[in-house]
């Protein structure tokens, strides 16, 4: 029986017998989408030229360094995102990737804008979960018209210049933790939100949510004042224990934001009836959340699929490098896990 010849190839993979050729001898480039096809195509009929046309596409991959600015360095959730992302990085097929991370402990708009410049001296394309500012924007419109794109990831920005958003419908994220609430309690009550900051979409989006449903809610709850954590736990333990011992009544918090671990260290040290008649809805499977499940200190988590947003994230953002970035945007709404104590 005769080898299979380049003709043969080309008919099994349904491309022209010149695009096996540049494949094969790398003489112009070839999407590599095309470059995979005539791959496989070459291993299902035992083309001879099966090592040359893999060392082709691996030596034809682009090189791309993905840069990934995160919020503080000392939080675990940031460390998890951290190196979720550079995993998928490694893992992407269609380039030879490098992941630079880097953290901003000093959340204020002007240092934020700082740090992404600084980081698009490193890097081909920027990843960044970061606060709705005009500088931020400003930054951001700035990169763009150099070519630079950046992507938002979990909280979106309403600047024009990013190059697309990957995370949850937050609107339907807040609805959802105001739901579990809503059914849980056998009476309403007294209902609040902590966010981290008010300058983060996802969180004011998640909050809007949370007000809408009790607005339509057939149960007469009453929202209390949203209030702020700055991302900070201490803060958060301090506003949870001072509602805890002034507000009566207190049956409902969704903390959209940072500072869920202070909220359970004031949950477990007041333990009183107020505190376990709360129904508390947090953000993130964590070790600390899961542990807060499994105490009953936390009813529900909502949260992003890590695996799943990273590489969405990293697949859009090698597109953008590749795209004609005037014409691009691109943005993926991800489902959002519900876990509660009897699924973690």
């Amino acid at each position: 029986m005769s080898r299979p010849t380049i003709a043969d190839l080309a008919k099994a993979a349904n491309v022209g017998i010149s695009t096996v050729d540049r494949v094969l001898n790398g003489r112009d480039p070839v999407r590599h989408q095309t470059a995979e096809r005539v791959l496989q195509a070459a291993q299902e009929i035992g083309f001879h030229g099966v090592t040359a046309i893999r060392r082709r596409i691996e030596n034809d991959k682009p090189i791309i360094k993905f840069g990934f600015l995160l919020k503080q360095s000392h939080r675990k959730l940031y460390q998890m995102w951290a190196e979720v992302l550079s995993k998928a990085v490694e893992n992407f097929p269609d380039a030879h990737g490098r992941a630079v991370v880097r953290f901003m402990d000093d959340l204020e708009p002007a240092k934020a804008a700082e740090a992404i410049f600084a980081l698009s001296r490193e890097v081909d394309v920027i990843g960044t979960i970061t606060s709705d500012h005009p500088q931020v924007n400003h930054a951001i419109d700035g990169l763009a018209a150099e070519g630079i794109p950046v992507f938002t990831m979990i909280s979106d920005l309403t600047g024009a210049g990013r190059a697309g958003y990957v995370g949850n419908d937050c609107v339907k994220k807040g609805r959802t933790a105001a739901w579990f609430i809503d059914n849980v309690n056998p009476q309403p009550g007294k209902v609040g939100v902590f966010v981290g900051s008010h300058r983060y979409l996802a969180q004011e989006l998640c909050e809007m949510g949370f007000r809408s449903h009790f607005r339509e809610s057939a149960r007469e709850f009453q929202m209390m004042e949203t209030l702020g954590t700055l991302e900070e736990p201490d803060i958060a333990y301090d506003l949870t224990r001072n509602i805890l011992a002034s507000e009566d009544n207190w049956v409902g918090l969704y903390v959209a934001g940072g500072g869920i671990t202070g909220v359970m260290r004031a949950l477990r040290e007041d333990g009183g009836p107020a505190a376990r008649r709360l129904v508390v809805v947090a953000h993130e499977l964590t070790n600390e959340t899961r542990t807060g499940l499994a105490e009953g200190l936390i009813k529900a988590v909502l949260s992003h699929p890590p695996k799943l947003l990273a590489e969405t994230l990293v697949t859009a953002m090698a597109k953008a490098v590749a795209a004609d970035r005037s014409s691009y945007l691109s943005q993926h709404v991800l489902p959002f896990e519900i876990y509660t104590a009897a699924n973690i």
